[in-house]
C-alpha cells in the first residue's frame, strides 16, 4: 500500500492530520500486511497512540496499549513545575500514572531520582511498569495511596497527580477516541471532576515531606475549586497556566511539620 493511498483511507475516515499520521503508519509497519492491519484499525477509530504502541510526550517515546490512557501535551506543564520543584534525588510519585509518563519525564528530565508510580488498572500498571522500570522506578498497583509502600510516609517531595477530573456528565462530549477507546476510570471525575482530586487533596499530608509539593493539573474553571480544598487541607496553593499548552495546575506546598489528617 502505498503512502497516498493510506492518506486517503485515513481522510476518508475523517482523520484530521492525516499526512502526518500516514507518515507514522508507514513507518512503523515491517510489512505490507502490517500496515494494512495499521490503517485498518485507524481508520476504525483506535487512537494513533494505541496503533502504534507509543505516544510522544515531552520529547519521549512513552509505551501505551489499549485501555490505557493516553498523555496529553498539555500535562507536559504538570511535569515542568515538578522538575521545577524538585532536585536530583528528591522521592517523586507519580499518582494515578496511567502509562507512567509523568514520572519517566520527570525522571528523565531531573537526573537521579527515587521515583515510584501507581495506578489502580492492572493494564495501566503493565504498560507504567515498562516506562518507569528502566529508569530505575518501581510501580505499584491500587487505590491511591493504598497502593504506595509504608515507608514512603512523610517522604515525598513530589506527588504529581493527574487524576481523573472530567465531570460525569462531560465524558459524552469527549472525542470518540477518548471515550471509547480509554478507560472511564481515568476520565470520571464525578459529578464536579473532583471526587477524586479531593481524595488525593486530602491524604496528600500525610505522605508529603515538610516542604513537600502537591502538583495536580486541573481544568482553568476547576481550578479554583481545586486550591480552596488544598487550603483546606493546610497546603499553601498557587495556580499555573499555559496558554501554549492550555494546561492548568495547581501546585500546594507542605507547611513543614503539620498535624496529618486521619484518612
Amino acid at each position: 500500500m502505498s503512502y497516498s493511498t493510506v492518506v486517503a483511507r485515513l481522510r476518508v475516515a475523517g482523520c484530521v492530520f492525516a499526512e502526518d499520521e500516514a507518515r507514522l503508519l508507514v513507518d512503523a509497519a515491517r510489512s505490507p500486511d502490517e500496515l494494512e492491519r495499521l490503517v485498518t484499525e485507524r481508520a476504525e477509530g483506535l487512537p494513533l497512540e494505541h496503533v502504534l504502541g507509543w505516544a510522544e510526550f515531552r520529547g519521549l517515546r512513552m509505551v501505551v496499549a489499549p485501555g490505557v490512557f493516553v498523555p496529553r501535551r498539555r500535562t507536559g506543564l504538570l511535569v515542568a513545575e515538578a522538575v521545577a520543584a524538585a532536585k536530583p534525588g528528591a522521592v517523586i510519585v507519580d499518582l494515578c500514572c496511567g502509562s507512567g509518563a509523568i514520572g519517566a519525564a520527570i525522571a528523565t528530565e531531573l537526573g537521579a531520582v527515587e521515583l515510584h508510580a501507581a495506578d489502580i488498572e492492572p493494564a495501566a500498571v503493565r504498560c507504567a511498569r515498562r516506562n518507569v522500570e528502566p529508569l530505575g522506578g518501581q510501580v505499584h498497583e491500587g487505590d491511591l495511596y493504598e497502593a504506595l509502600p509504608e515507608r514512603l510516609r512523610g517522604r515525598v517531595d513530589v506527588l504529581a497527580v493527574n487524576a481523573p477530573y472530567v465531570p460525569t456528565g462531560a465524558i459524552e462530549t469527549m472525542p470518540p477516541e477518548a471515550r471509547l477507546h480509554e478507560p472511564r476510570v481515568a476520565l470520571d471525575g464525578g459529578s464536579d471532576g473532583l471526587d477524586i482530586q479531593r481524595r488525593v487533596i486530602t491524604g496528600a499530608p500525610w505522605w508529603l515531606a515538610p516542604g513537600g509539593r502537591l502538583l495536580i493539573e486541573t481544568s482553568r474553571a476547576q481550578a479554583p475549586h481545586t486550591a480552596a480544598a488544598f487550603e483546606r487541607s493546610g497546603l499553601t496553593a498557587r495556580v499555573a497556566s499555559s496558554a501554549e499548552l492550555d494546561g492548568t495546575v495547581v501546585i500546594g506546598t507542605a507547611r513543614g511539620h503539620q498535624a496529618r489528617p486521619t484518612v
